[in-house]
């Protein structure tokens, strides 16, 4: 994933170390799997900080993992380090969703292929 002069490059990484060890630890997860945990992801950092509360959060136990994952990145950086909002970090985890959806295109765990090596 290229960050360019991101500030928070690190944080996109944080959440796909997270994703790689979903990835690991459970051979059948699919990056369509991914993609319904990250946007479930969203819903769940925003509901822990008092937002989204109308919003439906569904869990799973393909999910499970990655959403905890991102909570916890977002309740450790969030406010904290390098001034990360709320708004930017939900960016965050779009932006791995959307490198997700890019390279599920050429597979079922496509994504992970991607990342595996990298992160």
């Amino acid at each position: 994933m290229k960050g360019g002069d991101d500030i928070h490059l690190d944080v996109l990484q944080n959440i796909e170390a997270g994703l790689k060890l979903e990835y690991e630890n459970n051979p059948d997860l699919t990056d369509k799997t991914t993609i319904r945990g990250l946007e479930n992801a969203k819903v769940a950092v925003k509901q822990e900080y008092g937002f989204g509360k109308s919003e439906k959060l569904v869990i799973d136990d393909d999910t499970r993992g990655m959403i905890k994952w991102c909570v916890y990145i977002g309740k450790e950086r969030i406010n904290k380090i390098n001034n990360l909002t709320l708004k930017e970090y939900l960016s965050k985890i779009d932006k791995v969703k959307r490198s997700v959806q890019r390279h599920s295109e050429y597979g079922k765990r496509a994504y992970y292929e991607f990342i595996k090596d990298f992160v």
